[in-house]
């Protein structure tokens, strides 16, 4: 494995195994991996010759009062993952190095980017989609694989790519999660033990509104209230969110209608740490 940190190095090196009709597949993570990004390469090498990680914390998609300075950073250990994983080239540039002086363009997505997450973390899915869009123009891969666990995020990358054509497919990994139904996160280090076990109760929580939408129930502004209160009441944590939004668009759904797919969101404080989650299931 090949550990790069200069872009225009990256660049030269991606475009010499295009030159040489490698297939490249990227995986692009803030490090702290854990077994959900090594899913992902995984995939990534079942489609592609060559796979690209990119380790990089990237300053513009945390607000002010959010964690980018504690953000876990065990760049060693991410290194050792990523090699034993199969990673040929691992891209971890500094944030000076992305972000050079004098750096003004942004890249945007409304509609999909405005509610949700987009709502509580002004700026974030703009910083998302300039630094995907960055990585892109710089590791030039055939296929960029993505977790379904940060559903809304995938959704803006995906209008992204296909809004300013960039030339790559992009792949979607399912959510990989613990015993009890928590989803793999870098943030999962900062719960509790307590915490890590009461958390179950949000995967089975929206495993609860899936069954109760399969079953015939068509009112999805109320099922999502009242899977917000099964959360709170089984955890004992706080609700940020819980909502059902269209598969397809991405936008709020209030009813549903049978044989389309709703996807389920639901954002949850325990303490100080913010956990998301997401299902999706056909009416």
């Amino acid at each position: 494995m090949q550990t790069v940190t200069d872009p225009a190095e990256m660049q030269a090196i991606s475009e010499k195994l295009r030159l040489g009709r490698q297939l490249i597949g990227v995986v692009m993570t803030m490090g702290a991996l854990h077994e959900g990004h090594l899913s992902l390469v995984r995939l990534a090498r079942e489609q592609a010759g060559i796979v690209i990680l990119t380790i990089f914390v990237n300053p513009t998609q945390f607000g002010p009062t959010e964690d980018f300075h504690r953000y876990p950073r065990p760049f060693e250990q991410d290194a050792a993952l990523a090699r034993s994983a199969g990673v040929d080239y691992l891209f971890a540039p500094e944030a000076g190095a992305m972000y050079p002086e004098g750096f003004r363009a942004t890249v945007s997505c409304s509609g999909i980017s405005d509610l949700f997450e987009g709502e509580k973390r002004p700026g974030h899915f703009s910083g998302v989609a300039t630094v995907v869009t960055k990585l892109l123009h710089i590791t030039r891969p055939h296929i960029a694989v993505f977790g379904e666990k940060d559903a809304q995020q995938l959704a803006v990358i995906r209008k992204v790519v296909s809004d300013l054509n960039i030339a790559v497919k992009v792949l979607a990994a399912p959510t990989m999660r613990e015993a009890n139904g928590l989803a793999v996160s870098s943030r999962n280090i900062y719960l509790t033990r307590e915490q890590q076990e009461s958390a179950g109760a949000i995967w089975r929580s929206l495993c609860h509104a899936g069954e109760r939408l399969a079953a015939g129930e068509t009112g999805l502004t109320e099922l999502a209230e009242a899977t917000a209160t099964m959360i709170a009441h089984e955890s004992g944590f706080r609700v940020d969110y819980v909502a059902f939004v269209d598969k397809e668009t991405f936008m709020p759904a209030s009813r549903a209608m049978k044989g389309r797919s709703y996807r389920i969101l639901a954002a949850v404080f325990a303490g100080s740490v913010r956990l998301i989650d997401n299902a999706c299931f056909v009416a």
